[in-house]
C-alpha cells in the first residue's frame, strides 16, 4: 500500500508540473501574439506558382500574429500573370497592410513586380532602384512592342503627353491591321485597365502607370516619388518602419492609423514545400523529368525485374507531370509532346524501321516548343534543351534502328531440339523404320532393324519431323 501511495503522489505532482508548464508555455505565446511586429517578406526572382504560394502563407502568418506591417521586400524581373493577379488579390483582401518595399539598391520592380507595387497599401522604394517596363508581351508580332509604340516609336519622357487626356482605361485601336495588333490592344488595354484601378484605389498616379505598360516606361526612386508613384524613399527596413508611424491607410474599406514605433521585425523565409515547389516549377527540369521517367519505363520493361529504372522513371514522370501542372500549360503542346513519346516507346517494342521514332522526335520538338504558355523567359522550355533532349533521344533511335536492322538480316539461330537425347519406346517397327512414343507424342522414327514394339530407344537426332533413334539400354516401357 506504501508504495502504491508514492506511485499516487509522483503522479499527482508530475501533473501539476506539466499543468504549470503548459499554463506558462500559453502566457508566453499569448504575450507574443499580443507583442506588435512588423513581418519582413522577400519576393524575389521571376513571379511564379511558388511566390504565389509564399505570399499567402506569410499574410495567414501575420494575420495570425496580428502583426502591425507585413513589409513585402520586392526584387522581379516580373513573371506570370495568372501568379500575379493572385497575389495582388492577397494583398487588397489581406487584414494587415501591406508595405511594398524595392529593395535592396539595385533592385528593381519590373513588369509584374509593378502591379504588385501598385497594388500595396503603401509603395516605398530605396535609393538606387527602378521600376516600370510593364508592357504586356505578346505570342506573335513584335515581342516587347505594343499597338502605341508601333504607331509612334518616339521616345517618351515622364511628362504629361495626349496619351494622359485620354479616358482612363479607354481601349485604343490598333495602328495595324490584322489578328496579331488585335489581340496585342486587347491585352494591352486589359493591362492598362488594371494598372489604373490599382492606382486609383491607392491614390496614385494613374497616368503614369498606364504609360508604364503602354510605353513600357521605367523609373528611378527619387522620380517616382516627386511623381506620386510611390509613397516613401526609404535606405533601409528600419527607416521604412519609422517613416510609417502615423500614416492612414485603408485596410479592408476602413481607414487604420499606423503605430510602427520600436517595432520588432521578424522574417519569414519559404518553406521547404515552397522552395521545391520554386525548384520544380521551371519547365526545363519538369521536360528532363519527365524524359527521365520515360526512359526509366521503357528501360524496365526491357529488364523486367531491374526495379531500378522502374522506381526512378515513375518517379520522375510524377514529378515532372506536377511540376507542369504548376505552369501555364499550352495544351496543344502537351499532346504534342504526349504523342510523341508514345510513337518513340512504340518503335522501341515494335520497331517499324524509324517512322515512328523519327515521326515521334518531330511531335516531341514541336510540342516542348510550345509547351508552357507565356512569353516570359524565366518559363519558357530552353532552345538548348529541345535539342539536347532530341539528339538524345534520336541517338536512342539511331542504336535502336541499327539492332533492329541486324537482327532481321541475322539468320535464323537453330537451337537443339529438346527432344533429342530423351528415351522413347516404339510402338511399331518395321526393317529401319516405325514409329516410337516420345514426350507425350507418336512420332515417325528411323534407325536401326530388328526392333520390337516396347523396346527402349534413344533420339539421337531430328531429321524434319522423323526421328532418328539408337538402342537404349533398360527394360522395356509398360506402355
Amino acid at each position: 500500500m506504501t508504495i502504491f501511495r508514492w506511485l499516487g503522489r509522483l503522479v499527482f505532482a508530475a501533473v501539476l508540473v506539466f499543468a504549470a508548464a503548459t499554463l506558462a508555455f500559453s502566457q508566453n505565446s499569448a504575450g507574443e501574439i499580443s507583442r506588435p511586429v512588423a513581418i519582413l517578406a522577400v519576393l524575389e526572382g521571376p513571379i511564379g506558382p511558388a511566390s504565389t504560394r509564399h505570399i499567402e502563407r506569410v499574410i495567414g502568418i501575420a494575420a495570425a500574429r496580428q502583426a502591425e506591417v507585413l513589409v513585402l521586400r520586392i526584387d522581379t524581373p516580373g513573371g506570370l500573370v495568372d501568379a500575379m493577379r493572385d497575389i495582388i488579390q492577397e494583398i487588397i483582401a489581406s487584414p494587415v497592410p501591406v508595405i511594398g518595399y524595392v529593395a535592396p539598391p539595385g533592385a528593381h520592380a519590373a513588369s509584374a513586380g509593378t502591379y504588385i507595387l501598385y497594388a500595396t497599401h503603401v509603395a516605398a522604394m530605396a535609393p538606387g532602384t527602378n521600376l516600370g517596363a510593364a508592357t504586356p508581351v505578346q505570342i506573335g508580332g513584335l515581342p516587347g512592342i505594343t499597338p502605341a509604340q508601333e504607331e509612334k516609336p518616339a521616345d517618351r519622357t515622364a511628362e504629361p503627353d495626349s496619351s494622359a487626356n485620354d479616358t482612363p482605361g479607354e481601349d485604343r485601336p490598333a495602328a495595324a491591321p490584322g489578328a496579331s495588333s488585335t489581340m496585342t490592344a486587347k491585352a494591352t488595354n486589359d493591362a492598362v485597365a488594371f494598372i489604373r484601378s490599382l492606382a486609383e484605389m491607392r491614390g496614385r498616379n494613374a497616368d503614369w502607370a498606364e504609360r508604364a505598360v503602354r510605353d513600357a516606361a521605367s523609373l528611378s526612386s527619387a522620380r517616382a516619388f516627386d511623381m506620386n508613384v510611390i509613397d516613401l524613399v526609404a535606405a533601409d527596413v528600419g527607416e521604412l518602419i519609422a517613416a510609417l508611424d502615423g500614416r492612414t491607410v485603408l485596410v479592408g474599406g476602413k481607414d487604420r492609423v499606423l503605430s510602427t514605433r520600436d517595432l520588432v521585425v521578424e522574417a519569414i523565409e519559404m518553406d521547404t514545400l515552397t522552395t521545391v515547389l520554386a525548384i520544380l516549377s521551371n519547365p526545363n527540369l519538369a521536360l528532363v523529368l519527365m524524359m527521365i521517367g520515360v526512359y526509366g519505363i521503357i528501360f524496365e520493361f526491357w529488364n523486367p525485374g531491374a526495379l531500378v529504372p522502374g522506381v526512378v522513371g515513375a518517379i520522375s514522370l510524377t514529378l515532372g507531370l506536377y511540376a507542369l501542372n504548376q505552369l501555364p500549360l499550352n495544351y496543344a503542346g502537351l499532346a504534342l509532346v504526349g504523342l510523341g513519346i508514345a510513337f518513340m516507346v512504340a518503335e522501341a517494342f515494335t520497331p517499324s524501321f524509324g517512322i515512328l521514332g523519327f515521326g515521334g522526335l518531330a511531335a516531341f520538338v514541336l510540342g516542348s516548343a510550345m509547351l508552357v504558355d507565356t512569353d516570359f523567359p524565366a518559363f519558357r522550355v530552353s532552345w538548348w534543351l529541345i535539342g539536347t533532349m532530341a539528339a538524345l533521344s534520336a541517338a536512342i533511335l539511331v542504336v535502336l534502328l541499327g539492332y533492329t536492322m541486324r537482327a532481321y538480316r541475322r539468320a535464323p539461330a537453330l537451337s537443339q531440339n529438346p527432344i533429342v537425347g530423351k528415351n522413347a519406346v516404339v510402338i511399331e517397327w518395321s526393317e529401319e523404320s516405325g514409329y516410337v512414343w516420345a514426350e507425350g507424342e507418336r512420332w515417325r522414327a528411323s534407325g536401326m532393324s530388328g526392333l520390337a514394339p516396347g523396346t527402349a530407344v534413344r533420339v539421337r537426332g531430328i531429321a524434319g519431323l522423323t526421328l532418328q533413334v539408337d538402342g537404349a539400354a533398360g527394360s522395356t516401357s509398360e506402355q
